[in-house]
């Protein structure tokens, strides 16, 4: 099994693990669910976590190919285009991208400007999709629950699972977005825990675990199978569903979610600029 090298980043604002992927022979990377950083209160958008990714790529004398988000994500605002702009690559996320932008487009009441089918990417990955980085074989899977277009991306020996596993230790991903569901959730995990026991597991959030002293973000799948609090090996169908169910139930909502989707719906592009020349982003009232 080829091997990939794997930097990832913490945002501690958000919870938020980046990662560059790269192979050692060619060099080839991806960069995957970078970070805008976002002031709600002010409204102002920095490139503090983004600028660390790029410096990084840029001294390791890596290429990128790949900018990718495995998911619209709700807790914080992609970096990708800028990303993109600073160091190259094909903007990436799955073909079901347009399920979240149909559902959001309506709740946010986006005018004609937004386009419903993905063409704000580069490319969207279909499930079983196999491209390369670098030199090392990849396949994208669709690994649905969290959110309807989550995509779990498997680059050598390592997969990227974005939010639908955490560390053993915390369990497993929220389903009560839009689109979200608890059964398609562990039908995705069930899924990827059929990927060889070794598979080196990298996650885009960790809170840390009452007890843990670290955060971390990289597991295995053997670990996940045999000790996730929520899904592991023995653990039923139904009786996940019902456990993340209750769960749901008794979460607030993400703080940045408004900001984050209709942002990450549009690639992490903000909506257009309005008659005064500047950007707005809404907030729709008594609807989530």
């Amino acid at each position: 099994m080829q091997r990939p090298e794997v930097k990832s980043f913490f945002d501690p604002a958000t919870h938020t693990y980046s990662h560059v992927v790269w192979d050692p022979a060619t060099l080839g990377a991806a960069v995957i669910d970078s970070v805008l950083d976002y002031d709600a209160a002010s409204g102002r958008t920095r490139r503090i976590s983004a600028d660390a990714i790029v410096a990084f790529v840029r001294e390791a004398g890596l290429r990128t190919e790949w900018v990718i988000d495995t998911h619209v994500h709700a807790d914080h605002l992609s970096a990708a285009p800028y990303v993109q702009q600073q160091l190259g690559g094909r903007l990436g996320i799955g073909e079901h991208v347009r399920t979240v932008q149909g559902t959001f487009g309506a709740l946010f009441n986006a005018g004609d400007e937004f386009s419903r089918d993905g063409s704000q990417f580069d490319h969207l990955f279909k499930d079983g999709e196999r491209y390369t980085v670098g030199g090392i074989e990849a396949v994208a899977l669709h690994t649905p629950g969290h959110t309807p277009a989550c995509m779990t991306h498997v680059i050598g020996d390592a997969a990227f699972v974005g939010d639908t596993l955490f560390m053993p230790d915390y369990g497993t991903a929220r389903c009560d977005f839009p689109g979200g569901d608890a059964r398609a959730l562990y039908r995705s995990i069930r899924r990827i825990f059929e990927l060889p026991e070794a598979t080196r597991l990298f996650l885009c959030h960790d809170y840390k675990a009452p007890g843990r002293d670290a955060f971390v973000c990289e597991t295995t799948v053997g670990a996940e199978r045999h000790g996730n609090i929520h899904v592991r090996d023995g653990v039923g169908e139904d009786a996940f569903v019902e456990l993340r169910n209750a769960r749901d139930a008794k979460l607030a909502m993400p703080a940045l979610i408004l900001p984050s989707v209709q942002v990450n719906m549009r690639a992490g592009h903000f909506p257009p600029a309005e008659g005064n020349g500047i950007r707005y982003l809404k907030i729709p009232l008594d609807a989530l």
